[in-house]
């Protein structure tokens, strides 16, 4: 297992710091190079630039993905370190050589959990770290430096256990006993946010709408099969990608879907609206798209609990 100690502005560290948000965007201006340096889950620390030149927290990687940037503000929001889209939008530019291009694609490492130090807690880069490092470096946990930086990190935690509410809901990461490979504890509860929800979904969906096709970015939204307020969790296996429509009908119970992934429009659409032919050619259809990896795909257990929903 790995951790990656990643180059950030102090800017972006110190305004999330106050917001103590549940995930964040780790942006990269570029947008060409995919993230593949940790498995989901893994830390990945905040490395301060120069004049600071330390390590101020750490988040937990979900995954990576390229967006054009006003999609990366609709999903995170301020999340991406600053309070307004025109802010975002010169932070990006100012690393970019086509800054007349006004909405360029950009990566998204999405972290979950970030948690920020306070300063007197901040980390010194390790011994091997050199000044030329611009975006970040990768360590193993199993032998040094990264063995000595986990550690160190490790202290920490029990020192910041996190918390943020959500809904009002609270979290908190756990140290357990489990692997010796990688120390004697490491996380167990690490929660996705609501971003790092959405992008998981969007992705897994391959960007097309789990009903329709449509591939349309701005109007494709990811849906919980059993909401996050009724304990739905924010599971790949427990979300479907659907244009917006197409989620709010699915929200309010006049789409469903069956444990063999047909889909079943509600009778009451005509009934109480006297219109609906745009969705009931959709009525007794497979979905049109699915996740790759089985175990992503919808849980028999959360559409049960929509097919209870559903106005039949």
């Amino acid at each position: 297992m790995k951790i990656y100690v990643g180059v950030t502005d102090y800017n972006w560290y110190q305004y999330l710091s106050k917001i103590n948000p549940e995930d964040v965007n780790f942006w990269q201006p570029g947008g060409n190079t995919e993230f593949k340096v940790l498995l989901p889950g893994a830390p990945f620390l905040f490395k301060l630039k120069s004049p600071y030149n330390a390590i101020g927290g750490v988040g937990f990687f979900s995954s990576h993905t390229r967006l054009p940037m006003n999609m990366a503000w609709d999903v995170f929001a301020n999340r991406n370190g600053c309070i307004a889209y025109s802010q975002f939008q010169q932070m990006i530019l100012q690393y970019r050589k086509d800054k007349l291009n006004t909405n360029p694609t950009i990566g998204c490492i999405v972290l979950t959990n970030p948690i920020f130090f306070k300063q007197e807690d901040w980390i010194p880069v390790p011994a091997d770290w050199s000044k030329s490092i611009v975006q970040g470096k990768s360590y193993e946990l199993s032998s040094s430096p990264g063995k000595e930086l986990w550690a160190q990190i490790e202290l920490l935690l029990q020192k910041y256990p996190f918390e943020y509410s959500s809904e009002g809901i609270k979290s908190q990461l756990i140290l357990e006993e489990t692997d010796e490979r990688y120390g004697k504890s490491i996380l167990r509860k690490v929660r996705l946010g609501q971003g790092a929800f959405r992008i998981l979904i969007t992705d897994a969906y391959s960007r097309k709408c789990s009903i329709t096709g449509e591939k349309t970015l701005p109007v494709l939204e990811a849906a919980h099969i059993k909401p996050y307020a009724e304990s739905g969790p924010h599971y790949i296996s427990n979300g479907l990608l659907l244009r917006s429509d197409m989620h709010k009908l699915f929200d309010t119970g006049y789409i469903t879907i069956t444990k063999d992934h047909h889909i079943e429009v509600s009778k009451k659409i005509a009934e109480e609206f006297q219109n609906g032919k745009e969705y009931y050619q959709y009525h007794g259809k497979q979905l049109s798209y699915l996740p790759h990896k089985p175990s992503d795909r919808p849980d028999e257990r959360y559409i049960e609990w929509h097919n209870n929903i559903f106005k039949s």
